[in-house]
């Protein structure tokens, strides 16, 4: 089998004092943002992180992985037996970016050529949740929803207005939908119902759905810019 030689490119600096230039300094390389998106709920290993970007090459994967550490945004450490595996953490100030992701996608969800019926990954959608959320909405609703996709679960508590997305057991929450992550935004974003959903078994609902319904009044996607 012919191997495949990398050359390693020096990263490419925009020599401008701005802290703006600086940040793409640090994280403008293609992929790079959407690696420390990856890992915002928490560390994950070379193999979760590529299947979370389809479309990124190992290769590249590593180069991402290698600047990010060398830039002070993440480490890999070993998890302590019995997992004994390598996994990727954001340290507490890549932790810091996370308002900036957000903000950066709620921005960008109002140009007119935002598809938002693309696929995304888990983390992805329970960020999305996070930024989409309307506390005026919500008022003093005290909600769970456990989320299932594939191997992961997480939980997202509504309370007090504040919505929290967290890793966790999905069977605590007082509702439980195992679905895609883009079965998820169509139906929080009002694309698809979730009765058709349920219908054609892509979402299967444990415990009341009218809790659920009501969790997804608390969302809107941004209006579309006027261009």
């Amino acid at each position: 089998m012919k191997l495949e030689k990398i050359t390693k490119q020096a990263p490419r600096r925009y020599e401008d004092a701005c802290g703006t230039a600086h940040a793409l300094d640090l994280v403008g390389e293609r992929w790079a943002l959407l690696v420390m998106r990856e890992l915002m709920l928490g560390p994950k290993r070379f193999g979760d992180l590529k299947a979370g970007l389809p479309g990124l090459s190992a290769n590249v994967l590593t180069q991402r992985l290698e600047g990010l550490e060398a830039a002070g945004l993440l480490v890999k450490r070993r998890l302590p037996p019995p997992a004994s595996v390598q996994v990727y953490e954001l340290t507490d100030w890549g932790r810091e970016a996370e308002p900036i992701v957000g903000a950066l996608g709620k921005w960008a969800a109002r140009s007119p050529m935002h598809d938002p019926t693309l696929p995304l990954s888990s983390v992805s959608m329970m960020l999305s949740l996070k930024t989409m959320f309307d506390a005026d909405k919500a008022g003093d609703v005290c909600l769970s929803i456990g989320f299932r996709f594939g191997p992961e679960e997480f939980v997202v508590t509504v309370a007090d207005g504040v919505l929290t997305a967290e890793r966790g057991v999905a069977g605590m929450a007082q509702v439980v939908l195992t679905a895609r992550p883009s079965d998820v935004a169509a139906m929080v974003y009002g694309f698809r119902a979730l009765d058709d959903l349920r219908a054609s078994g892509e979402v299967v609902v444990e415990g009341d759905p009218a809790v659920f319904e009501r969790f997804t009044d608390f969302f809107e996607l941004p209006p579309k810019a006027g261009v």
